[in-house]
């Protein structure tokens, strides 16, 4: 599988395409393989959205998926750059319950470009992230965007 790596603040992160449509992003390096236009392009997307200058990814997303996990899916990619929504309103919105919107956020294939981070705990706590360091890191990517949102991030 074609992939290519990059420096975040966040850690090393390492973008997998599969014919022509990003199907994972994980933490870690791993040198280049199969480098594309589309890696090319997410590495510049990415490197724009770390420098603040970038509010949406516009790229071509085919990872696996459930159809709940698709739904889910094209739910964090609707929350607005600096802005949160909770497990539950997720659920209501999907006529789900707020721990499987959870187990989902954690099985998100690409962190940062479908924003899971985005996602809270009720009553604006930090919730969980599998992603980089865990919480802490998803507290650093809701300050780069400034969390323009209403809620206010607590402690969990």
């Amino acid at each position: 599988m074609a992939h290519v790596s990059l420096h975040s603040p966040f850690g090393s992160l390492t973008v997998f395409e599969e014919d022509g449509v990003l199907v994972a992003l994980e933490w870690g390096w791993s040198p280049a393989a199969g480098v594309s236009s589309v890696l090319d392009r997410a590495i510049r997307q990415l490197e724009a959205y770390f420098d603040g200058a970038l509010t949406g990814f516009e790229l071509p997303l085919a990872a696996a998926a459930t159809p709940f996990q698709a739904r889910m899916r094209a739910a964090m990619v609707a929350i607005p750059y600096g802005e949160t929504v909770s497990y539950g309103d997720l659920a209501r919105w999907l006529g789900s319950a707020p721990r499987a919107v959870g187990r989902a956020c954690a099985r998100n294939p690409l962190p940062v470009i479908v924003p899971c981070h985005r996602v809270l705990a009720g009553g604006g706590r930090i919730g969980g992230y599998s992603g980089g360091v865990g919480i802490e890191t998803k507290r650093a990517l809701l300050r780069l965007e400034g969390c323009r949102g209403d809620r206010e991030i607590v402690a969990s």
